[in-house]
């Protein structure tokens, strides 16, 4: 039996390996400072997003960021570990313009006590490289709130007492105003500043320099300059670069951060594609997970080389004539794209309405609607647009694949003259059934979560809960963490809007919405709708619906009709209410839509 017990003690021993920390520390050297790993050095190669991997270590980085802790939170970890990677793992923390009162002692201590129990239930994984204390909790006003800092310092004084062995950072936007001071005032207890800078990154060595702090940093998010601080065309859009030319920003700033000594690293963003401005702004694939090249730009940065497949290279997209056309007029835009392999890249043209707002500080909004039909003639060099009837902003988008995983993205404004007109807004523009408003494959919702109302402090939405999902890999988990008072979100188009805009979609070849709904036990008693918005509003709901129902344990179908109501322009798609239960209250949705009825 000696081998057995041989085996047995192999074996926990292998068990006990992996669940030993990283001992990560900051040493302070003659030049700077130098991010230690288990006594060796690590300077942080990496990026933030949802991306794939797998990839992002093959292109040579060694890290990860995340935002905050989730259900997926373990399996984020040990996909890390499985790929060799660390993380940078985020604790949210509340902002003021989401509703978070940091004057409300419950707030902030129910905040505390969530960040330990986070930190306890993952400071032994061994891809844990640090804890990232909020991000962009500050807020963007030159002068914060000391109390931000103070809750900010609170949490990382309990981190450096339950687990000594990852150093704390908190994560702020841009270093202006009184935010390097009031980290040096108001929080001795975080390790180091992580830093999001976009425009400015480059002559981030130098500024913080000058600052004075005796603390390092990290550059936890950088990229192309934002929306706010690059230059607009005639009519107050934003011009986005090409996926061309972003991939040298990327490069350029990794390259002189990596050479200031007291920076231990960065994080470029984003390691995926997320919806901020416009589809593209700020990804580092495409919406349908193509490479762009600031992966080729990044890959050479980590590893050295850059990757065998490059990347096509566009060199111009432009507009023939002009850019501003009266309305179902024709513009014509010309492409030149090369593929550094020599092959034919194919070309898709996708025509957006223009985001109703660009700078919206990293806060989620839905995709805006497109125009198949507006493409006329299309081509690998160019394309004719027909132009829609209402008159407004809209972006044409020239998206590029090479066919072996290689793409690129350039976009151009264009603009159909005249006043957008009552009468043109009166309905929204149609869309085919099934629609959906939640379901857990869905690049982005048509409707926005925007809408917070009663305690919206008190209220939580995990987008991606695993917790049995009805169908898929995910759903959607609603927290209510108060027993009284009463809570509710709306889901909006366009976001935070409350019928002062035009947006909605007409729904009329609906006659139904689905809703797939449960409590976590069984009793929970919820109210569902859509259409909220009065015609007291310039752009209302032309028809609402309303059903009150108590929630069982398992997975229900709630219908609400459609039928005799003119469904022309629904601009509030969904919203769930509740009033206090004696209780918190959580319960889950799924696969939400408007669909005609199979009955």
């Amino acid at each position: 039996m000696k081998w057995f017990w041989t085996l047995s003690f192999l074996l926990a021993c292998t068990a006990t390996h992996r669940l030993i920390a990283a001992e990560v520390k900051i040493a302070e050297t003659d030049r700077g400072f130098q991010l230690l790993v288990d006594q060796k050095p690590f300077a942080i190669k990496g990026a933030g997003g949802d991306g794939d991997k797998e990839l992002l270590a093959a292109s040579g980085a060694n890290a990860f960021r995340t935002w905050g802790i989730g259900d997926d939170t373990k399996e984020r970890l040990d996909e890390a570990q499985k790929h060799g990677l660390k993380v940078a793992l985020g604790i949210w923390l509340g902002h003021a313009r989401h509703g978070f009162n940091y004057d409300d002692p419950a707030q902030v201590a129910k905040q505390l006590a969530d960040a330990k129990a986070a930190v306890l239930k993952f400071k032994d994984h061994p891809a844990v490289l640090l804890w990232g204390v909020g991000n962009e909790m500050e807020g963007f006003e030159a002068t914060t709130d000391p109390k931000v800092w103070q809750a900010v310092n609170d949490v990382a004084r309990m981190i450096g007492e339950v687990d000594p062995h990852h150093p704390t950072m908190t994560v702020i936007a841009e270093i202006g105003g009184d935010k390097l001071p009031s980290i040096q005032k108001y929080c001795p207890d975080v390790d180091v500043v992580g830093i999001n800078s976009y425009g400015g990154v480059q002559s981030i060595p130098e500024r913080f320099a000058n600052a004075g702090l005796d603390k390092p940093y990290i550059v936890t998010e950088f990229g192309p300059p934002g929306t706010w601080e690059i230059q607009n065309n005639e009519w107050g859009v934003p011009l986005e670069l090409t996926s061309t030319e972003k991939a040298s920003i990327y490069q350029a700033a990794y390259q002189k951060l990596a050479a200031d000594p007291h920076c231990l690293g960065s994080f470029a963003f984003t390691w995926g594609f997320k919806q901020e401005a416009t589809a593209t702004w700020f990804g580092m694939f495409l919406p349908d997970g193509t490479k762009v090249a600031a992966v080729d730009a990044m890959t050479e940065a980590w590893s050295g080389k850059p990757p065998e497949n490059l990347c096509p290279r566009i060199d111009l997209l432009e507009v023939v004539d002009k850019p501003i056309v009266e309305p179902n007029m024709p513009i014509e835009a010309r492409l030149k794209v090369v593929d550094p392999e020599g092959k034919q890249p194919q070309v898709k043209w996708v025509l957006f309405r223009e985001m109703e707002e660009f700078n919206t500080m990293g806060d989620y909004r839905p995709p805006p609607p497109t125009f198949p039909e507006a493409i006329t003639k299309a081509g690998p060099t160019g394309v004719t647009v027909k132009m829609p009837q209402v008159p407004g902003n809209y972006r044409l988008f020239a998206y590029v694949h090479d066919g072996d995983g290689g793409g690129a993205v350039a976009n151009v404004p264009l603009k159909v003259a005249g006043e957008v007109s009552m009468e043109a807004l009166a309905r929204g523009r149609k869309v085919p059934v099934p629609f959906t408003v939640y379901a857990d494959d869905m690049n982005g919702s048509p409707y926005a979560a925007s809408g917070y109302m009663g305690e919206s402090a008190a209220i939580k939405l995990n987008e991606k809960s695993t917790t049995e999902p009805h169908s898929g890999k995910t759903c959607l988990e609603v927290i209510y963490d108060k027993a009284d008072g009463w809570g509710g979100v709306v889901w909006q188009s366009p976001a935070n809007d409350w019928g002062d805009r035009p947006g909605g979609f007409d729904l009329s070849a609906a006659d139904t919405l689905q809703i797939w709904a449960r409590g976590e036990h069984g009793g929970e008693r919820v109210k569902f709708g859509f259409g909220l918005i009065d015609r007291d509003k310039p752009f209302y709901d032309t028809a609402k619906g309303e059903i009150e129902v108590t929630l069982t344990s398992q997975w229900q179908r709630f219908k609400i009709p459609l039928v005799r109501h003119n469904a022309g322009r629904i601009k509030t798609g969904f919203y769930w209410t509740l009033g206090g239960q004696g209780k918190p209250v959580t319960f889950y949705l799924d696969d939400i839509a408007f669909i005609k009825s199979d009955e």
